[in-house]
Formats: structure tokens, sequence, C-alpha cells
């Protein structure tokens, strides 16, 4: 009976607010107040929404087929009008319809690489910062040998040994970009697990596994779905530089990435600068939005902890 109170008293340590119905509603209101107070993460978002909406429908939205080829000489480089709304490529065919369909396999790949980026991340920076000592000393080192590689050479090496499909572009950049992810997680495992209700926790003799995922793991969340966020606009960007240099996407499929690639082509790009341009424009949109709403998210889970505390 006594360990049973004991853990109980654990319990409200840990978790008070969040076993209260009214601090709860209140918490998740006041994360969407602060939120919406950043106008450029809800316009940022808004941008986003339109995106990936463009990208889901995009046989819907497209005018014409994507990979037709069409080489006469009044549909080849022809400038953004009613008919192309972007205008068409050295091919003849329609870029409004390919950057919808790359939306596809760009946000497709970004995903992608966001799972497994948090997830080896994750893991690996919440062993390392709970079991500390000689195997943290040895796992941190193992990072810095990684972060101490030009990432773009590490890309390079990577997709000459692995399939550029999606799960392969997206398993390169991932194997890239785990690290950082990892030192963030493992600093704040460091510090959650001094708590006053882990260490009550221990002493009761929890398992680390309840400890890990019960207690400390759920204060990291906030930590980790911002850094998730600004993984994609990163992955996004890694697979337009293996796109840009030939190493990404191959055809028949295509992305933002690979649209770019036209722009080795200097005298292409002169003559239809628009080939260039919207790929690139719609990168940068894209990357920036996730960036503004990593930002508002940041801020408004921030705001949601200091109410929880």
């Amino acid at each position: 009976m006594q360990r049973l109170a004991q853990e109980s008293e654990v319990q409200k340590i840990g978790s008070t607010v969040l076993t209260h119905p009214q601090r709860r509603f209140n918490v998740s209101v006041g994360f969407w107040r602060v939120f919406r107070r950043n106008r450029f993460a809800v316009a940022s978002a808004g941008v986003l929404v339109m995106i990936i909406i463009a990208a889901v429908f995009a046989p819907i939205l497209a005018t014409h087929d994507p990979s037709r080829i069409t080489l006469s000489s009044e549909f080849i480089k022809q400038s953004p009008s009613v008919s192309h709304y972007f205008g068409t490529d050295h091919l003849g065919r329609d870029l409004w319809s390919r950057m919808v369909y790359g939306a596809r396999v760009s946000l497709t790949v970004g995903f992608l690489t966001m799972f497994i980026t948090v997830f080896i991340g994750t893991v690996y920076g919440a062993v390392s910062g709970y079991y500390g000592g000689r195997l943290d000393s040895l796992l941190m080192m193992l990072v810095d040998i990684f972060l101490s590689i030009p990432t773009l050479f590490l890309l390079i090496v990577l997709a000459v040994f692995i399939k550029p499909g999606y799960l392969g572009i997206a398993v390169i950049i991932g194997l890239t970009s785990w690290m950082r992810v990892a030192r963030l997680v493992r600093g704040e495992f460091l510090r959650l697990k001094e708590r006053e209700h882990v260490l009550a926790s221990r002493a009761l003799g929890f398992s680390d596994s309840r400890l890990i995922f019960g207690h400390i793991l759920p204060n990291t969340s906030a930590l980790i779905v911002v850094n998730a966020t600004l993984t994609v606009a990163s992955a996004i960007l890694a697979e337009s530089v293996l796109g840009f240099l030939g190493l990404g996407i191959q055809p028949p499929q295509f992305s933002w990435g690979s649209l770019l690639s036209n722009a080795q082509d200097l005298i292409l790009v002169k003559e239809a600068p628009w080939i260039v341009f919207f790929p690139g424009m719609a990168i940068f949109v894209t990357v920036l939005s996730l960036n503004f709403v990593g930002e508002g998210l940041r801020d408004a889970l921030d705001s949601r902890c200091q109410n929880i505390k």
C-alpha cells in the first residue's frame, strides 16, 4: 500500500497538469492563441496547405501531360501564357504540369526524410543523454566525426551507392541529417533526467523504458516537433542539390530539384529563364514557409510548456 501511494505521488509530480481536463484545455487554447499571433507563421501555414493540396490533386490541376514531349517550334521554350501558365521547357513540356507533379516528389522526399532523421536522431540522442558516462562520450564523439565531414561530400558518396528513388533519396539525406537532432535530444535528456519526478521514479525502481517513454520523451516533444518541421525544409533543399547535380530522382520521375538541373545550360537560361525561375521560386517559398511555421511552433510550444510548469 505504501508503494502504491508513493507511485501515485510521483505521477502527481510528473503529470499534475495533464490529469486536469480544464487545465489541458486552457493549455491547448493558449498554444493556438500564441501561434495565431505570429502572422508570418499563419500565412506560411496557409501557403504550405495550398502546396500540399496542389501536390495531392496534381492529376486534376495539371493542364497537360507533364512527360509529353512536343518538338514543334511553336511549343518549345514557349513563354508563360493562358494555355501554358508557366511556359514550356526546351522539349515542349508544360512547366506548370511538371511543377505540380514535381511537388509530389519533393514533398514526399521531405517528409520521408523527416521521419528517418527524427527517428534515428531521437533514439540516438535519448540513449546518449539518458545513460551518460562513457557511452555518452563515445556516441557524441561519433556525432562530432560525422559533423566534421562536409554534408555535400556525404550526399554525393551515398548517392553513388544507394538507388536514387523516393526512399533512396530520403535515406541518403536522412543519414546526413540526424546528427543535429541527436545532439539536441541528448541535451534535453541530460537536463530532464535530473528533474524531481524522474529522480523519484528512479528511486522507486521504475524501469528505464518507463522513465524514457513515460517521463522524459514526452517533455521533449516541443523540441522534436520544431526540428521535424525544419528537417523537411532542409531535406527539400538537399534533394534540390542532388537533383541539380543529376544524382537525385531519375527520369521518368522528376522533382523540383531535377527541374532546376536545366540551370546548368546557361544559354537555355538566357533564352527561357522561366524554366528555372518557377522551380527555384517553389523551393524558396516552400522552405521559407516551413521555417516560419517552425518558428511559430517553437514559440507556441515554449509558451505551452511554460503554462504546464
